[in-house]
C-alpha cells in the first residue's frame, strides 16, 4: 500500500526501475507509511506480472503468497519485543542472531526463481553487532538479493551501511492532506492530535497515554513542588518509559521558545494562551538549558535509568525555570 502522499516517490522509483540498487534506505519522520510503501516496493520487486508503474498485480503466485505472509522469497525483520510488565522501557533490538539468519536467508536460491528480499524495520534498532554483521554482506551482496532498510532516524545508522545504500527521503504530505486523512479517523480531534504527531498522520491514539499527558500539561503551566513529585510517581507506577515523558516535555518546550516569539506553537495548539502567558517574561538561557538536558537524556530513553529520579530532576528544573518567569 502506498499513501496518497508518497505516490510521487514511487513514481521516481518507477522511472529507473531497471536501475535497482542491491540495498535502499527509505528513510522519514516516524507515522508517514514507510513500512506500507518498503513492503510494496517488496511486493513489486518479487511480482511475476508486474503492471504499468511496476505496480505489484496482486493476482500472481508471488503475489498472493506476499499477501499471506508466507512468501518463501521475502524475509521481514524486526526488533524482538520484549515482554513483561514494563516491557514499554525496555530497548526493543534487532540482535545479531537475528541477523545471522538474514545473512542465511541471502545465500539460499530464490524458491521462485526471481530475487529475494530482506527488509529491515526500523534499521536503527540493530545493534552494533548486528550493524557490522549486516555490512559485510552488504559489500559483496549475494546475486538476486536486495535489501531494504527502513528509518526513522538514518543518521544513527552508521555511516559505513548508509553509504552502500540508495537512500530515499520519504516525506510528510503537507497540512492539508495531512488533515485530511486524520479527520476521518478522529473527527474533531484531528487537528489537535496532528499538530502533536508534529503533522505525521498515522499513529496510535493512547487513550491512557493522552489522560496522563493532560495531567502533566495542566501541572505545567501552574507547577507546585509536591504535585510534581506527586506526578513523578504517578508516571513511574504505569510504567511508562522515559522517552515518553522526554517526547512531551520535550514538545511543550519547544513551543515554549515559539510563544516567546510572539509565533503559533507547533505541538500543543490548544494551549497558546498558557504558553503566551508563561513564556511572556521567561529566562531564553535557563529554557535552552533546559532542552539541552533533555538531549542528552534521549539516548537513554529506553534505559535502565530511575525513572522517577530522573522526572523529579526535570521536573524540579522546570520549576525553578517557572518560578524565576514568575517571580518577575
Amino acid at each position: 500500500m502506498i499513501y496518497p502522499w508518497l505516490k510521487p516517490i514511487w513514481q521516481q522509483i518507477d522511472r529507473y526501475w531497471q536501475q535497482q540498487p542491491h540495498a535502499w534506505l527509505l528513510y522519514g519522520h516516524p507515522g508517514i507509511g514507510k513500512l506500507d510503501f518498503a513492503e510494496h516496493l517488496a511486493q513489486a520487486v518479487l511480482c511475476e506480472s508486474l503492471q504499468s508503474g511496476h505496480q505489484p498485480c496482486g493476482h500472481c503466485p508471488s503475489c498472493h503468497l506476499f499477501s499471506q505472509h508466507s512468501h518463501p522469497d521475502f524475509l521481514l525483520v524486526t526488533p524482538e519485543e520484549p515482554d513483561g510488565v514494563g516491557s514499554e522501557r525496555k530497548q526493543a533490538l534487532i540482535k545479531v542472531e537475528t541477523v545471522r539468519h538474514v545473512l542465511d536467508f541471502a545465500h539460499l536460491s530464490a524458491h521462485r526463481g526471481g530475487q529475494r528480499v530482506a527488509l529491515i524495520y526500523p534499521a536503527e534498532s540493530m545493534n552494533t553487532q548486528a550493524a557490522n554483521a549486516l555490512l559485510k554482506i552488504l559489500e559483496e551482496p549475494p546475486a538476486g538479493m536486495v535489501f531494504i532498510l527502513v528509518s526513522h532516524h538514518k543518521d544513527r545508522l552508521l555511516p559505513t551501511i548508509k553509504s552502500r545504500c540508495r537512500q530515499v527521503a520519504l516525506r510528510k504530505p503537507d497540512r492539508e492532506q495531512a488533515l485530511n486523512y486524520v479527520q476521518q479517523q478522529y473527527g474533531d480531534q484531528a487537528s489537535i492530535l496532528l499538530a502533536f504527531h508534529g503533522g505525521a498522520p498515522l499513529f496510535d491514539n493512547e487513550n491512557s497515554h493522552n489522560q496522563v499527558r493532560h495531567e502533566l500539561l495542566t501541572l505545567l503551566c501552574k507547577p507546585r513542588l509536591l504535585a510534581l513529585l506527586d506526578y513523578a510517581a504517578t508516571f513511574d507506577k504505569q510504567k511508562l518509559a522515559l522517552a515518553t515523558f522526554l517526547d512531551w516535555l520535550n514538545k511543550w518546550l519547544i513551543d515554549m521558545t515559539l510563544a516567546q516569539q510572539h509565533m503559533p506553537v507547533m505541538y500543543y495548539p490548544d494551549w497558546q494562551q498558557s504558553l503566551n502567558e508563561i513564556s511572556a517574561s521567561l529566562d531564553p538561557l535557563a529554557l535552552f538549558a533546559l532542552i539541552d538536558k533533555l538531549t542528552a537524556l534521549a539516548p537513554y530513553g529506553k534505559h535502565t535509568l530511575n525513572v522517577k529520579m530522573q522526572l523529579e530532576d526535570l521536573l524540579i528544573e522546570y520549576l525553578q525555570v517557572w518560578q524565576h518567569h514568575n517571580n518577575q
